[in-house]
């Protein structure tokens, strides 16, 4: 009788891995009560556009140019899942592989318990049900249905290693500062693709609206994996030679994402982690020379280049300023967009680039929370406190006379007239001038505290605050903007419409006199108020 021991057979990677993935989210559920609440409104939430898309999809059976719909909606769908993980790294534990370095794990196990992980979840639950209705949306006939199996599933396989293979070759950066500012920007992609999607329902609910959609949707049917969906098309139609060649996309796009995935993940988890060091050493070399490089080079020096590198860079890196700065510069150039998509637009939008972007001067104090001591220990008289709000004027300056130049430009040559250019560019000076201005005192008077950490961007008490200080302040800049407006109304009015030119000039001269004038009237309020000051941008 044999005696020798008996080896249990090691547990399948894929069943570890799935068990694992459910007890991440039972222990995170099992944390707070809100988390819960969170996961089931969200998955209810899921379920549910996955069910209407279904039922919307099947019903658009036969309509004409259905097809292009659903080539366009699974577009949209491999989009989303290509950047959502840049977005959202924190949303799925088992996206970061780094965290299993320390396991014998070869690259070809790895890669296929994460796949099947990575299945669990609403989202594939939704991604499923899309290319389920939009291949019973354009499938006619045997063959139709015959291809539609396999292309459902090389939708939902492609999305989900898309995503996989995103997550991964961009681990490093998403467990940042960058990558974490990267998720603060999210919300102005958001923004905009609310705006996109609202401009798009408004031309699909037209007469014959999904017409509109043939000319990209003959563009992305041959991009995987919306590819598959069109072979789906093509063989209803007898189109069995593009069928084939559809198919033949997608299923070469998974396997080219399914290697670059393994190639990254084998790089992952065999190579040191040594940006650390190498961002130390070339800090420590860019400090030995003594000297900025790139444009640095070309701000003045003394006080006022100082004070404005640090703005820049305050604008750059810190995650509160530049979500302020993304949204301002996104949406000063999407208002005139969507108003000229929208039929209705008028080149008078344009001055949005100039509000948005002269509100970026209120609370300057305030961007620098109880850092703001050092600043003040280097104030000691108005004129001291006039070249700090002088320096952070025009490093805002640097940025936006550019900026609206380029967005009234663009309003009069896609919106038009060109006849009121003249007039909106000086009135955009002007009323920039006017916020610089209107934005260095509310600065002096009504300075309150970001807090660095959470999405709030006021402290807790100071709501009221802020709100005196923004719309006061609009209010107060666009009474200092009424001159120039009163000589374009009477120039009208008199008929003299040939020398609008002249608004151009006077506009950027009255801004400029406006601006210094608002900081000469600032500055002995700021060296008066350092202790106040301090105080209340302290407080987050």
């Amino acid at each position: 009788m044999s005696t020798e021991p008996t080896t249990a057979a090691a547990p399948s990677p894929v069943a570890v891995f799935v068990r694992l993935k459910l007890t991440l989210m039972r222990n995170g559920l099992r944390r707070s009560p809100g988390r819960a609440a969170a996961f089931v409104i969200s998955l209810l939430a899921g379920l549910l556009v996955a069910a209407l898309a279904l039922i919307g999809l099947v019903a658009l059976r036969g309509v004409p140019h259905a097809g292009a719909l659903a080539v366009l909606l699974t577009g949209i769908l491999t989009l989303g899942w290509a950047v959502m993980p840049l977005f959202f790294p924190s949303g799925d534990e088992t996206l970061d592989p780094t965290r299993l370095v320390m396991l014998p794990l070869r690259p070809r196990p790895l890669t296929g318990a994460l796949l099947v992980t990575a299945l669990v979840g609403v989202g594939p639950i939704v991604t499923l049900a899309l290319a389920t209705g939009s291949v019973i949306a354009v499938a006619d006939g045997t063959a139709a249905a015959v291809v539609a199996v396999p292309a459902v599933a090389l939708v939902v396989l492609v999305c989900v290693v898309l995503a996989r293979a995103v997550a991964a070759a961009s681990v490093r950066l998403l467990t940042s500062r960058r990558g974490r500012d990267l998720a603060v920007l999210g919300g102005l992609l958001v923004a905009l693709g609310g705006q996109g999607v609202s401009i798009a329902a408004q031309r699909l609910g037209r007469p014959d609206g999904l017409s509109v959609l043939e000319p990209l949707a003959k563009v992305l049917r041959w991009v995987p994996p919306a590819s598959a969906i069109g072979a789906v098309d093509d063989a209803g139609h007898g189109a069995y030679g593009r069928a084939a060649l559809g198919l033949g996309l997608a299923v070469l796009a998974l396997v080219l994402l399914l290697w670059w995935w393994r190639r990254t993940l084998t790089v992952l988890m065999t190579a040191p982690d040594s940006s650390t060091l190498q961002a130390v050493e070339k800090g420590s070399g860019r400090r030995a020379g003594g000297a900025e490089r790139g444009l640095a080079r070309l701000l003045p020096g003394g006080r006022t280049g100082t004070v404005m590198l640090r703005s820049l860079r305050y604008a750059w890196r810190d995650p509160k300023a530049k979500m302020s700065w993304a949204m301002a510069l996104g949406l000063g150039l999407l208002i005139p967009v969507v108003s000229s998509l929208q039929g209705n637009g008028t080149i008078y939008t344009a001055f949005s680039a100039s509000a948005l972007l002269g509100m970026q001067m209120y609370n300057q104090f305030g961007q620098d929370t109880s850092a703001f001591w050092m600043v003040a220990s280097t104030i000691a008289t108005p004129r001291d406190a006039y070249a700090e709000l002088r320096a952070r004027a025009l490093a805002l300056v640097l940025v936006a006379f550019p900026y609206v130049t380029l967005v009234v430009v663009g309003a009069a040559a896609f919106i038009g007239p060109w006849s009121r250019f003249l007039e909106v560019y000086g009135l955009s000076l002007g009323l920039l001038g006017a916020l610089l201005a209107t934005g260095a005192m509310g600065s002096a008077l009504f300075p309150y505290s970001i807090p660095s950490e959470g999405r709030q961007s006021v402290a807790p008490g100071q709501a009221a605050i802020a709100w005196i200080s923004l719309f006061g302040g609009f209010l107060v800049a666009a009474v200092l903007t009424s001159p120039l407006v009163a000589v374009v109304v009477w120039l009208h009015v008199a008929g003299l419409t040939g020398l609008l030119w002249v608004l151009v000039p006077a506009g950027a001269l009255y801004g400029l006199g406006i601006a210094a004038l608002g900081l000469r009237v600032a500055a002995p309020r700021v060296a008066r108020r350092l202790p106040e000051i301090l105080v209340a941008v302290s407080k987050g």
